[in-house]
């Protein structure tokens, strides 16, 4: 039974064909927000995300979180996880895999606000978290206000 919230997914209820070396902002699907009248906060967190040093090609493991008040549109979960999978072969240094994330996820879902927050397993003695924050700047101040203080 396809509702107009399910109309266009394909991911979900599909069998999966796992990518462990190709993350693409088409792996991504979204479905309407049926409540954009609310700020509300949705959030994932993906506690097993692992990908590969560019330069050693060792295994970097973390959580990866992110929170976003949607607008029009929710990203849907399943297609959510398999793009996660998809860094797992994939080399870039954890700096620039979290702002791919959130610049993915940004454009997909044009969202009220956005935070990604990658926090990285200690290897070498050092361990590294990252944090990358959106807000839609074209929203009226007050609103961005009212954003701000939602986390």
């Amino acid at each position: 039974m396809t509702t107009q919230e399910t109309q266009g997914l394909s991911k979900l209820g599909s069998p999966t064909a796992f990518k462990f070396d190709s993350p693409d902002i088409a792996m991504l699907e979204a479905f309407p927000n049926r409540y954009p009248q609310n700020n509300y906060v949705i959030t994932f967190e993906h506690p097993e995300f692992t990908s590969l040093c560019p330069m050693t090609g060792q295994p970097d493991f973390g959580v990866i979180t992110l929170r976003y008040v949607p607008d029009e549109r929710c990203v849907e979960s399943k297609s959510f996880k398999l793009y996660m999978g998809a860094f797992r072969n994939h080399g870039s240094f954890m700096e620039s895999l979290c702002n791919k994330i959130a610049e993915d996820l940004t454009n997909l879902l044009a969202p009220r606000r956005l935070t990604l927050e990658g926090e990285f397993n200690v290897r070498g003695g050092t361990g590294i978290s990252v944090r990358v924050e959106y807000i839609n700047k074209q929203l009226p101040a007050d609103a961005r206000e009212e954003l701000l203080r939602l986390w």
